[in-house]
């Protein structure tokens, strides 16, 4: 089998967070690496560590919480992956706070790959190393599907928070997690729900997929869902 096909089978038939974590683990055996991560970026700012290979990774992660840069932000910011071969190379000093706090938790390489939901680009998987040194073509090809697999477990976690925010209308929990969180993308998500008989994760994604295939704002979609000016096929 091969690198990516071994991802895949490691996340398949788990949910949310354990499906995170199995990822992040299956990415160090897989990919060579010495921990990894999902990072969740809302509205520009680190919101959270959805998955980790290992305390060790969470603590690496959790660093960009509280300095404010570091590989996801750049990365999401970007839309790009970042990689940076070696923290201690003067000549890359991009991260003047969060590298050398790297340095002193023995790490020295650092792959982000942001991680992409129906277009809108909500986080990344990092991955760690305590040498510097460069992936192959088989591994960064593996950190690409990884990143791309990183999408199923927010998407239940984006799945338990509609449930909420449907049930009721009055409901913070969509906002929480979302700057798209308006009223609007909400109440057209539950009458998608309704619609086609779906569940709310996948209602989010083919509303967010419209939006991003016409080149238009998901409330302005939700805006002609609600008023009824659009309806979305089952298909």
């Amino acid at each position: 089998m091969s690198i990516s096909e071994q991802l895949i089978a490691a996340v398949d038939g788990r949910r949310g967070v354990d499906a995170a974590d199995r990822l992040c683990e299956a990415c160090v055996v897989l990919l060579e690496v010495d921990a990894a991560a999902i990072s969740l970026v809302f509205d520009g700012g680190n919101t959270g560590t959805l998955g980790s290979s290992s305390e060790h990774a969470r603590t690496c992660d959790e660093l960009q919480f509280l300095i404010g840069e570091g590989p996801c932000l750049e990365s999401v910011a970007r839309r790009a992956p970042v990689v940076v071969i070696d923290l201690a190379d003067p000549d890359d000093a991009r991260w003047p706070l969060y590298g050398p706090a790297m340095l002193d938790l023995q790490i020295r390489g650092v792959y982000a790959m942001p991680v992409v939901v129906a277009g809108e680009y909500v986080g990344a998987l990092d991955l760690f190393c305590a040498q510097p040194g460069r992936l192959d073509d088989e591994q960064l090809t593996g950190a690409v599907v990884a990143a791309e697999l990183a999408g199923v477990p927010l998407l239940d976690l984006l799945d338990d928070d509609l449930q909420a925010a449907i049930a009721d209308p009055a409901s913070t929990a969509w906002a929480e997690l979302h700057t798209l969180s308006r009223a609007e993308v909400s109440q057209a998500t539950g009458m998608l729900v309704a619609q086609l008989e779906i569940e709310p994760a996948e209602a989010l994604v083919r509303l967010r997929a419209h939006a991003y295939s016409t080149g238009r704002s998901a409330t302005d979609v939700a805006r002609d869902i609600l008023d009824r000016k659009l309806r979305l096929e089952a298909d």
